[in-house]
C-alpha cells in the first residue's frame, strides 16, 4: 500500500502521451504538425515464463553441422535490447505477456528475479498473459510493483481486464496498477500500444479474482483504438496481445485502423530456421490485411528468450504501413560442441570457435551474444537459493522426453533437444506428459488410471541426469493430486471435453490430455462425442487392457487444476462440484520428484502404454 500515490501518478501520467523525443504542449488537435511519413523499429519478445539462465546443450544445425549451444539467457536478452536501442531510431520495447510462472526463480520469488532482470531492459510495454494471474490477483501486484515503481516504470497493459476497486490490483483507482494503453509520440506522431489479454484462458486456466473481469478481446480492442484515434489524435496502432499467433490473425482482419500485432501465448517460433533444423508457425513478420483492406503487421518471437524479434514497420503520409520487414532470432552464446570421429560431443577449439562466430555473424537468423553484465550481476543475486535446491540430483532420463501438446501441431517444443527432432509430429504425442501422468499413477493407491493437461507440463527433457530443477520446471505450478469418483462415461466426456476446448472453443491447446492407465484413438477430424474411440483401460495388477466400461466407477488421479474444471474440462469441475474427490495434498511436483528417486531411471513408456494409440489430425492425416 506504501505506493499507491506513486502508482496511480505514474498510471495517469502513462495515459498521456509520452514523447520518445520531447513531451509538452497541448495534445489538441489544431495544434497537432502535419503527420511524417515515419517508420518504427519494434524489439520484442514474450512468455519467458521465469527462463531467466539460457538452456545449456541445445542442438541446434550451425553452418550445416550438428551443434550444441547454449540457447536463451534473459541477460542476453538484455544484451540485444541494449544493442537496439542504441542503433535503431525509433525504437518500442515490448514484452507480450506470460513472464513469470516456469522455474524455481518464480516459486521462491514470485515475480520479484523476474521483474528485476526485466527492469535492466525499460520495456516501454508490458503486456499482461494468462500465467500472470497464476497465484492471484494479490501475488500479481507484488509482482508488478516493481515493475512500476522500478526505474523503468513499465506500463503494465491490459484493455479488456477491469479488477474490481479495494481489490489488490486496484486499491484506491482501476488504473494503479493497469492500464489500457500507452502513447508514444515519435517525430511529432502519436502512437499507442494497446494491451489485450486472453479472455477464456486466463480465467478458465489461471486464478484471477472473480471481481476480476475480462472483457471479449476483439470489441474492447476496436473500441480502444476508436477512441484513440478519433479523441485523442493517434496515428498509428500496436496492438500487444497475449492471445496466440492464429487468433491474432483473426483480429486483425476484423479490426479496422490497426497496424501491428506484436503478440504472446502460443510460443509461436516465426521466420525461416530450416537451415538451423528447426520448423515454425508461419513468416515473420506475418503480413496480413485489416478489415479497411491496410498492411498489418504481425509477430512473436517463440519462447523462454529463445529468440529476440526486431520488426522493422515503415508507414507512408497516409498514415498506413506501407512495408515491414525484420528478423526473429535465436538467441545463442559462443559456447559450442561438435561430435568428434567417434561420436562424442567435444568443445570447439578456440580457432574453430571464432570461425564459426565469424560465419554467423551474416546470418540473422542467429545471434551470438554475450550476455549483459549488469543483469548478470542481477541474476546472481538471486541465484545462491536457487543452486542449493537445484543441485539435488534425484535421477536419470535414459533418454530424452520430448515435449508436445496436441499431436501433429507445426511447431516442435522440443526443439534443440536431442531425439526430439519429429516428436510434434508422432501420433504418440508429448513423453513429458506422459510419463508425469505415470508419476500421479504411482503416487496413487486408490486411482484405476490419472490424468494431465498437457499445458501443465512446461518443458522436454533432455536425456541425463535429472535434478530437482528439472522437476520443478516440468512442473513449476502449485497444484496437489486430487483423486475424483467418476463414470467410465463420465472420463470419456472429460477427454472429449479437452479437445473441444482447444478444437471448437479455440481456448488453450494445453487442454489436450494425457493419461496413464488410460488409453484411446483419436480422431481430431470428427465432431465433439466422436473424436475418441476404443478408450481402454489397463488393470493395476495385471497390466491387461480392456474396454472402459461407461457405467462403472472408476477412481482418477488428476491435479486440481484441470479437476476442478479449469481448462474446459466441465465433465470434471461437475463431479468437482459434487465433492466426488478426496484431496491428497500431494505436490504434484514433489509427487514428480519422488517417483524419479525412487525409480532412479526414467525412459519412455513402451509404445503400448501411451495414451495416443492412433491420431488423425483436424485436416485428416493420420499421424505415424
Amino acid at each position: 500500500m506504501k505506493h499507491l500515490i506513486t502508482l496511480k501518478t505514474i498510471a495517469w501520467a502513462t495515459l498521456c502521451a509520452t514523447a520518445l523525443t520531447a513531451c509538452g504542449g497541448s495534445d489538441d488537435s489544431s495544434s497537432e504538425p502535419s503527420f511524417a511519413a515515419i517508420e518504427l523499429n519494434i524489439a520484442h519478445i514474450n512468455d519467458h515464463h521465469s527462463q531467466l539462465e539460457p538452456f545449456a546443450l541445445q542442438e541446434l544445425t550451425l553452418n550445416g553441422v550438428a551443434t550444441q549451444v547454449d540457447l536463451g539467457s534473459f541477460a542476453r536478452q538484455t544484451a540485444l535490447f541494449k544493442k537496439a536501442e542504441a542503433e535503431k531510431k525509433n525504437l518500442l520495447k515490448i514484452h507480450a505477456g506470460d513472464a513469470v510462472t516456469g522455474t524455481l526463480y518464480y516459486t521462491f520469488y514470485k515475480g520479484e528475479a523476474d521483474a528485476k532482470m526485466m527492469n535492466t531492459i525499460c520495456f516501454d510495454a508490458f503486456a499482461l498473459g494468462n500465467h500472470e494471474f497464476d497465484d492471484g490477483d494479490a501475488v500479481l501486484a507484488n509482482f508488478l510493483d516493481t515493475l512500476i515503481t522500478g526505474p523503468c516504470k513499465t506500463p503494465v497493459l491490459a484493455a479488456n481486464v477491469a479488477p474490481k476497486l479495494g481489490t489488490p490490483l486496484a486499491p484506491r483507482t482501476v488504473n494503479d496498477y493497469l492500464l489500457p494503453y500507452s502513447i508514444k509520440t515519435i517525430e511529432g506522431v502519436k502512437v499507442a500500444m494497446i494491451g489485450i489479454d486472453i479472455k477464456d484462458k486466463t480465467v478458465n486456466s489461471s486464478r484471477p479474482l472473480d471481481s476480476t473481469t475480462f472483457s471479449d478481446e476483439l470489441s474492447t480492442a476496436q473500441a480502444t483504438i476508436n477512441n484513440l484515434k478519433t479523441a485523442q489524435g493517434v496515428r498509428h496502432i500496436v496492438l500487444v496481445t497475449h492471445q496466440g499467433f492464429e487468433r491474432d490473425k483473426a483480429m486483425a482482419a476484423q479490426l479496422t485502423d490497426v497496424d501491428v500485432i506484436i503478440g504472446g501465448d502460443s510460443h509461436s517460433l516465426l521466420g525461416d530456421f530450416s537451415t538451423q533444423g528447426l520448423t515454425s508457425s508461419g513468416a515473420y513478420p506475418t503480413v496480413l490485411k485489416n478489415k479497411d483492406g491496410h498492411t498489418v503487421c504481425v509477430g512473436q518471437a517463440w519462447e523462454y528468450a529463445k529468440a529476440f524479434g526486431m520488426m522493422n514497420v515503415k508507414f507512408n503520409a497516409q498514415g498506413t504501413v506501407d512495408s515491414c520487414s525484420g528478423q526473429a532470432s535465436l538467441v545463442i552464446g559462443d559456447n559450442f560442441k561438435r561430435k568428434d570421429a567417434a561420436g562424442a560431443w567435444q568443445t570447439l577449439a578456440d580457432a574453430d570457435k571464432s570461425a564459426l562466430v565469424t560465419a554467423l555473424a551474416s546470418q540473422p537468423a542467429v545471434k551470438v551474444t554475450t550476455p549483459d553484465t549488469a543483469a548478470a550481476a542481477v541474476l546472481k543475486s538471486y541465484t545462491d537459493r536457487i543452486a542449493l535446491e537445484k543441485a539435488k540430483v534425484i535421477g536419470t532420463a535414459s533418454q530424452s522426453l520430448c515435449l508436445v501438446r496436441v499431436p501433429g501441431e507445426s511447431t516442435n517444443r522440443s526443439a534443440g533437444v536431442a531425439g526430439c527432432e519429429t516428436a510434434n509430429t508422432l501420433a504418440q504425442g508429448s513423453d513429458a506428459a506422459q510419463v508425469v501422468a505415470e508419476s500421479f499413477l504411482a503416487s496413487s493407491k486408490r486411482a484405476s488410471f490419472a490424468l494431465q493437461n498437457a499445458g501443465g507440463v512446461r518443458v522436454p527433457i533432455a536425456a541425463g541426469p535429472l535434478s530437482m530443477n528439472t522437476a520443478f520446471t516440468v512442473l513449476p505450478f502449485t497444484n496437489v493430486i486430487v483423486e475424483m469418483d467418476l463414470s467410465g462415461q463420465e472420463v470419456v466426456n472429460a477427454l472429449e471435453d479437452a479437445v473441444a476446448n482447444h478444437l471448437d472453443a479455440l481456448q488453450s491447446s494445453g487442454s489436450h490430455p494425457y493419461a496413464a492407465g488410460l488409453r484411446w484413438n483419436l480422431d481430431m477430424s470428427k465432431a465433439k462425442g466422436s473424436r475418441f474411440s476404443n478408450v481402454q483401460v489397463r488393470d493395476k495388477a495385471t497390466g491387461a487392457w480392456s474396454a472402459i466400461d461407461l457405467s462403472k466407477t472408476y477412481v482418477l488421479a488428476t491435479n486440481d487444476f484441470i479437476a476442478s474444471g479449469k481448462d474446459g474440462y466441465t465433465a470434471l469441475g461437475t463431479a468437482y462440484t459434487a465433492g466426488r474427490f478426496v484431496n491428497t495434498y500431494l505436490l504434484y511436483t514433489q509427487t514428480f520428484a519422488d517417483w524419479v528417486t525412487l525409480k532412479g531411471t526414467v525412459a519412455r513408456p513402451a509404445r503400448a502404454e501411451y495414451s495416443h494409440q492412433t491420431v488423425i489430425t483436424k485436416a485428416g492425416a493420420t499421424l505415424p
